[in-house]
């Protein structure tokens, strides 16, 4: 029998989603402002987030009252997230932030699109022109700054982006998003550790407090927290929907720049956001018939 997930999503799916992207762009944030300004080195940061995430998402787990019994590892999953937070910042070394994104999302669609196919998802025409619409947008949003990149940053960035989406179709339909994502985050942040081990035998890792500050920010509240949130959105939304939501990310990113960094609102900006929030708006109204079970 055919599960169709169609129609409007549920208002708590909805608010939860929204949260996710908040917390996306915010973490976008926080790792531009620390790598760009040299506060701290790649591997730092890495190592920061995910062992900090790792620490928050065990205390919290600790704490509640539910314990449920335990999951299942998924090595898989802690191998995609470590990959995604290590390629993420090392190539935001080489790249600009619109270059970045542009390559990102770019490599995040393609390959939650691809699973989705090959799994038997059937996308309707309206979805299609609602994600063509959206990436016009995002093209368009980003163009100015985008030219030519640097290969090894540019590889970088698209393995990041195939890995995010691994990691976030591996979450679909999880029983319990925090322990998954606790137990992601625990078996990543060895990994992460090691690697910033290997920077400072080498002499290569640099921080100071602000950088260390910010990879804690990003690691504890807007990875660790906000993975949870998008977990337990991803069980209602179908591959085609969880990729196309995600292009509203660089836009938040966007205005969080001209709140935080006092940059101006473009018309360019402007109309970027209806192309993109009007694409997100066809997908996730539209319907997508899923394989069978």
């Amino acid at each position: 029998m055919h599960e169709e997930r169609g129609g409007l999503l549920t208002l708590q799916t909805t608010g939860l989603t929204a949260m996710a992207m908040l917390a996306f762009a915010a973490n976008s944030l926080l790792c531009r402002l620390a790598l760009q300004q040299g506060q701290i080195d790649p591997a730092s940061f890495a190592g920061g987030r995910l062992i900090s995430g790792a620490i928050t998402l065990a205390v919290i787990i600790r704490f509640r009252s539910k314990r449920p019994p335990a999951a299942r590892a998924d090595w898989l999953a802690a191998a995609m997230l470590f990959a995604y937070v290590v390629f993420f910042s090392f190539a935001y070394l080489t790249l600009s932030a619109g270059t970045g994104a542009l390559i990102l999302f770019g490599a995040v669609q393609l390959t939650m699109f691809s699973v989705g196919l090959r799994s038997g998802e059937k996308f309707g025409s309206m979805a299609w022109l609602g994600l063509a619409l959206a990436v016009a947008g995002l093209v368009y949003l980003v163009s100015p700054g985008v030219a030519a990149p640097p290969f090894l940053g540019a590889a970088l960035m698209a393995i990041a982006g195939a890995a995010w989406g691994v990691y976030s179709l591996r979450g679909r339909g999880v029983a319990d998003p925090l322990a998954a994502t606790a137990g992601n985050f625990a078996r990543a942040a060895p990994l992460a550790f090691l690697l910033s081990l290997l920077f400072i035998a080498t002499a290569r890792a640099h921080t100071d407090t602000a950088g260390i500050a910010l990879a804690i920010a990003s690691g504890a509240l807007t990875s660790g927290i906000g993975y949870v949130i998008w977990y337990a959105a991803l069980s209602k939304l179908s591959a085609m929907r969880a990729a196309t939501v995600q292009l509203s990310v660089p836009l938040i990113a966007a205005f969080g720049g001209v709140a935080l960094l006092s940059e101006a609102i473009t018309p360019r900006l402007t109309a970027a956001s209806a192309a993109i929030l009007g694409g997100i708006a066809i997908v996730l109204t539209s319907r997508s018939r899923m394989p069978r079970a």
